[in-house]
């Protein structure tokens, strides 16, 4: 295994699922509880837009992470979270299926309390995401 390679493995953000919501598998990404509160009390109650970026990372052998980073219009916050599309490949399938993506606490009742739903504002980057790297999963090397 490469150092790069065990790098992302050490990177790679361990909360990363999916619920069911009103009948749709909906990608979720769980936060530690303290920082999920930290969030929702600077945006409470405040109009804002998250912008919601992929950044396909492979190395051409099937090793594929993505960089999904949101950053918020209000709070002066940015969350980046490193996914291991390998293992995960069901959570960006959803995203292009629900254009959804969902942030939880480890005490939060999925689908009824403490979910912050958040809309992807352009459902077509999340498609084209999900292509890229279902194509980027097959080794290229065999």
């Amino acid at each position: 295994m490469s150092d790069e390679l065990k790098e992302f493995l050490d990177r790679v953000h361990n909360g990363i699922t999916t619920f069911d919501f009103e009948g749709n598998e909906t990608p979720c990404i769980e936060l530690e509880e303290k920082r999920y509160d930290e969030i929702l009390s600077k945006v409470a109650g405040q109009p804002l837009s998250i912008n919601t970026d992929l950044n396909i990372l492979q190395d051409g052998l099937g090793n594929t992470f993505v960089e999904v980073k949101l950053t918020f219009s209000t709070g002066n916050i940015t969350e980046t979270f490193l996914v291991n599309a390998k293992t995960h490949l069901a959570f960006f399938k959803s995203l292009a299926k629900t254009s959804m993506l969902a942030l939880t606490s480890p005490k939060s009742n999925f689908g009824k309390d403490k979910v912050f739903m958040i809309q992807l504002p352009r459902p077509e980057k999340a498609q084209d995401a999900l292509e890229i790297i279902q194509n980027a999963l097959i080794p290229k090397n065999k």
